[in-house]
């Protein structure tokens, strides 16, 4: 049998927090595998624990908002790529989407992370990864009310960017129409 590395990530659009990548190799069938946005948050965590104890091989990648800021997002993506290919030993590689950032060996596929039940395992990981971190730094930053909206541009959350600013976990690199200065 083949192992295919399917890869995803999660957390590439959000005003804060991480970018997470993962890449897994599944050693056996899972049942209820998805996109990790068409399934619960509950469900994400049970299939997330399933996923760890009978994969043959994963690997998860974060870029915090400096990194991001710093390097630029595709950068961080390309980066990601290339660490998964250096510590998933696998005969092919699927990355979720429609690029490869330019990384050898790398194949791609839309929507990959609903068809491909790598991908899928990989979006889960990357998914529940993320929003575990951002649970996390919502206790650190309680004022931006996180746990809400996961670092996503909603209207809270820019709200609560006018109101209290950037904070170090904040992307500044990402231009936000609502908190550009007007000339009128």
């Amino acid at each position: 049998m083949e192992s295919l590395c399917g890869i995803d990530e999660a957390g590439r659009g959000p005003l804060a927090g991480d970018l997470v990548m993962a890449g897994c190799i599944l050693r056996e069938e899972i049942e209820g595998l998805n996109d990790s946005k068409k399934l619960t948050a509950k469900r994400r965590e049970e299939l997330y624990e399933k996923i760890v104890s009978s994969s043959a091989s994963y690997h998860i990648v974060k870029f915090s908002a400096q990194d991001i800021d710093n390097k630029g997002i595709s950068q961080c993506l390309r980066e990601g790529l290339r660490e998964i290919i250096s510590r998933v030993d696998a005969q092919s590689y699927l990355f979720d989407g429609n690029s490869n950032f330019g990384v050898a060996n790398v194949e791609t596929m839309i929507k990959a992370d609903g068809k491909v039940p790598a991908v899928s395992a990989a979006s889960i990981l990357a998914k529940v990864t993320h929003d575990r971190d951002i649970l996390e730094l919502a206790k650190k930053y309680p004022h931006y009310q996180l746990q809400k909206h996961k670092g996503y541009g909603t209207k809270l959350h820019i709200e609560m960017i006018k109101k209290y600013g950037y904070s170090p976990i904040h992307r500044k690199s990402y231009k936000i129409k609502a908190l550009q200065p007007t000339l009128f």
